[in-house]
């Protein structure tokens, strides 16, 4: 990993984008109109969500508490807001290669809200993924903040801590913001060394939040 150049990976990453992960084609903000991900969509009432096509449905915040399907979201518990988490993957018959957003493997998670309706996805990269795989997780960042339009976004990036190292002659903490269409959107990136972490072990991960932003 350290002998790979960042421009080789973006090259590599930026190659895998699909049309089934998080939509279509890229869009400026003014027009963006499509789905999350999928045929999921923030705003729609959970009684649309399709049963096919989706698997492992569980409560994110008690994992061992599976459900049957989307239908038994009321059984997962509340947070302050009334908003219930509840963790889903892609039904191999319909996905050859597992729960994959934009060809990076990844945890994805459904906010439903007390009134039946989609408030929130979380997607985030999966740090059990392979490793050839997983050296790549900070670029689904960009392939999303390319999807919702790449200008008008809010970056900062993060210092090194006391023993940090970069990757490749990388180092990467940064969290960006925008909002449009109704979606509160943020996107952290992260690749770096912990001084604790060996030359095969690093911190190499994308997170991705689409709420519904507020009035």
């Amino acid at each position: 990993m350290d002998r790979l150049t960042l421009s080789g990976v973006l090259a590599a990453g930026l190659l895998a984008w699909q049309s089934v992960a998080l939509a279509h084609s890229p869009a400026r903000a003014e027009e963006f109109g499509g789905n999350d991900l999928r045929d999921i969509r923030l705003g729609m009432a959970a009684a649309e969500l399709a049963e096919s096509g989706y698997v492992d449905f569980s409560c994110a915040a008690e994992e061992k508490r599976t459900l049957a399907g989307w239908k038994n979201w009321r059984d997962c518990p509340a947070d302050a807001s009334g908003t219930r988490a509840i963790r889903f993957g892609y039904d191999p018959s319909t996905s050859r290669d597992g729960t994959m957003v934009a060809g990076h493997p990844a945890i994805l998670t459904l906010l439903i809200d007390d009134t039946g309706h989609v408030a929130g996805l979380q997607i985030e990269t999966d740090p059990k993924a392979r490793l050839y795989i997983r050296k790549k997780a900070f670029l689904l960042g960009l392939q999303a903040k390319s999807r919702y339009g790449p200008e008008g976004w809010t970056c900062s990036e993060g210092r090194p801590e006391a023993g940090d190292q970069p990757v490749g002659g990388v180092y990467l903490r940064e969290r960006c913001t925008k909002t449009v269409a109704g979606r509160s959107l943020i996107v952290e990136r992260s690749l770096f060394r912990r001084p604790d972490q060996d030359i095969k072990s690093f911190v190499d991960e994308t997170r991705i939040s689409i709420l519904r932003a507020r009035d």
